[in-house]
Parts: C-alpha cells; sequence; structure tokens
C-alpha cells in the first residue's frame, strides 16, 4: 500500500464511522475538489448501495456557474439525494442581511441558511472537505468535531481521539461536523484525483476568462462584482485552487490545462491555497471566528 491507500482506507473507515453513529447525517457539497473526492470515497465506502446520507449544498446565489453545472451532473450521474440550502431565502426572511459596499459578500451568510437547513432536517452529523493544512483554524479541529444546540464550535472543548476511536455520543440539538480528510494535504487531494480519474468543474484547469484586479488579485467578472473605476479589467489565462463565491475567490495565473500541470505547479507554490481566498483576509482569526458562529 503506498501513502494514498493508508489515506483512502482512513477516510472510508470515518465514512463508515458516521453512517454506524448516527441516525441523519449529511454530506455537505460545495462542488469544489474536497467535497468531489468525498463522493468519490463514498461511492468506495458504500457501493453497491445508495448512500445513507444526502448531499447538503448551501446556494448563495454567487457561485461559479461551472460550479452549479457539475453539481447537477454529478447528481444525475450517481443518483443521489440532493439537498440545497439557498442563502436569498434567509435575506428574503430577514434572518440574514445582506452586506453592502465594494467588497460585499455573501460567503458569511452561508452559516445562517447552513444551520437552518441541519435544524429543518434534523441532521445530527455534516460531513465536509476541510483539511487541516489549509488554514490554522481547522488545523484545531479533530475529525469528529462537536457543535452546540447552536450550531457553534468552542475550540477549547475537543475530544481526544487516539487509536482512531472517534465519539460520536451528542446531546439532543447538537451535531458533529466530521473531516473525514482531515488529514490529507492539498497535493495528496490533486495525486489522488489523479489517480482515481476523477471529474472536476472546468475552472480548476487553466482557461480564459474575464478578470478584475482588486487588492492585488484577480476576481472573476460577475453582474453582481461591484466595479467601479479603480478597477483593471483584462482577459487572461487563470484557474482556481479553491471554489467559493464569486465575490471572495480569486484567480490565480495558470497555464495548467492538465493535472500533470497542477501538481507541478502546486509542489513549485509559495503561497498556500486558501492565500486567494479574500473571506480569509479579514483579519488573522478570521475564519476561526466564523467556524464559531457555525460556519463549517
Amino acid at each position: 500500500m503506498d501513502y494514498l491507500d493508508h489515506l483512502e482506507a482512513e477516510a472510508i473507515y470515518i465514512l463508515r464511522e458516521v453512517a454506524g453513529q448516527f441516525e441523519k447525517p449529511a454530506l455537505l457539497f460545495s462542488g469544489g475538489k474536497d467535497s468531489i473526492t468525498l463522493v468519490h470515497l463514498a461511492q468506495k465506502a458504500f457501493r453497491p448501495g445508495k448512500f445513507p446520507f444526502p448531499l447538503v449544498h448551501i446556494d448563495t446565489g454567487h457561485n461559479f456557474p461551472e460550479t452549479i453545472q457539475y453539481r447537477d451532473w454529478l447528481i444525475e450521474n450517481t443518483g443521489e439525494k440532493l439537498i440545497v440550502g439557498y442563502v436569498q431565502e434567509s435575506i428574503n426572511q430577514g434572518k440574514a442581511v445582506e452586506q453592502k459596499g465594494k467588497n460585499a459578500s455573501r460567503n458569511t451568510l452561508q452559516t445562517v441558511t447552513l444551520l437552518d437547513t441541519i435544524e429543518k432536517y434534523g441532521f445530527d452529523a455534516c460531513i465536509g472537505g476541510a483539511r487541516r493544512d489549509e488554514e490554522k483554524a481547522r488545523a484545531k479541529e479533530r475529525i469528529f468535531s462537536v457543535r452546540d444546540e447552536f450550531g457553534q464550535w468552542d475550540p477549547k472543548r475537543q475530544r481526544p481521539e487516539l487509536w482512531n476511536i472517534f465519539n460520536g455520543k451528542i446531546h439532543k440539538g447538537e451535531n458533529v461536523r466530521v473531516f473525514p480528510i482531515s488529514n490529507w494535504t492539498e497535493l495528496d487531494v490533486w495525486n489522488y484525483i489523479k489517480r482515481e480519474n476523477i471529474a472536476l468543474p472546468s475552472i480548476y484547469f487553466s482557461h480564459e476568462r474575464e478578470v478584475v484586479l482588486r487588492n492585488g488579485q484577480w476576481m472573476a467578472a460577475a453582474p453582481f462584482l461591484q466595479v467601479d473605476h479603480e478597477d483593471i479589467t483584462d482577459f487572461k489565462s487563470v484557474r482556481f485552487r479553491t471554489v467559493g463565491d464569486m465575490t471572495c475567490t480569486a484567480a490565480v495565473d495558470s497555464v495548467a490545462v492538465a493535472l500533470d500541470d497542477i501538481i507541478a505547479e502546486i509542489k513549485a507554490s509559495t503561497v498556500s491555497e486558501r492565500g486567494a481566498r479574500m473571506d480569509d483576509k479579514v483579519s488573522e482569526a478570521a475564519m476561526e471566528e466564523r467556524k464559531k458562529q457555525g460556519y463549517f
């Protein structure tokens, strides 16, 4: 067995533990490479049967069109159940207040919609593709990470996970966020995608697109991206290392059109994967503060 076999076996074991320990789990699906990898792992864990959980997508309305197209294609091809929570509905109901100004984003509003979706369907475990190497707040989390009845995360309330023993015991109203690929790196994910020949949205590969230079980074042009005379608009060959809202996810200059090109690019990169996420640059503890409020 090589190291990818070990990572795969661990992730499959975790997914099966979720199915065994929880009554109503769900797999949170963003359309990004990590959640796509989770779907592939779930197929290995549970086929030829159906998944013992639905896929849940929190739709901000500011997604990349390529991501939504891929999501719909995946659901059609796997035959699995998809539940979509809409941020726009949370805004219409007055539960979430849309940000104003040039750098406004709906990214943080996902928390409200996510918590409402968890409560509506009674999910007691939510599986996600977060990895420890992505960001320091995520590095603090256990694989089974408990959230209180308000969906909040307390970094000081962590359970030991010795010898890969995971404790899913929770009180009524609480839920657990589960991270099966927590121990993987960005490079591990790409090497696994290459080995398993996993299809991805086209935005992960180099393509020509209209972009806007903002805060030193290229943002994808979109109808809801507020552009003024200070912004520089151009057409460039770019790709995206991570997928979030179009309003907070920057592109990287790239000519990588194949998996080998991307892997070589990542090996040579001196910037972290989330270095292109504007939402992480609000403060030093931006991610941790969002996680404490219920963000995934």
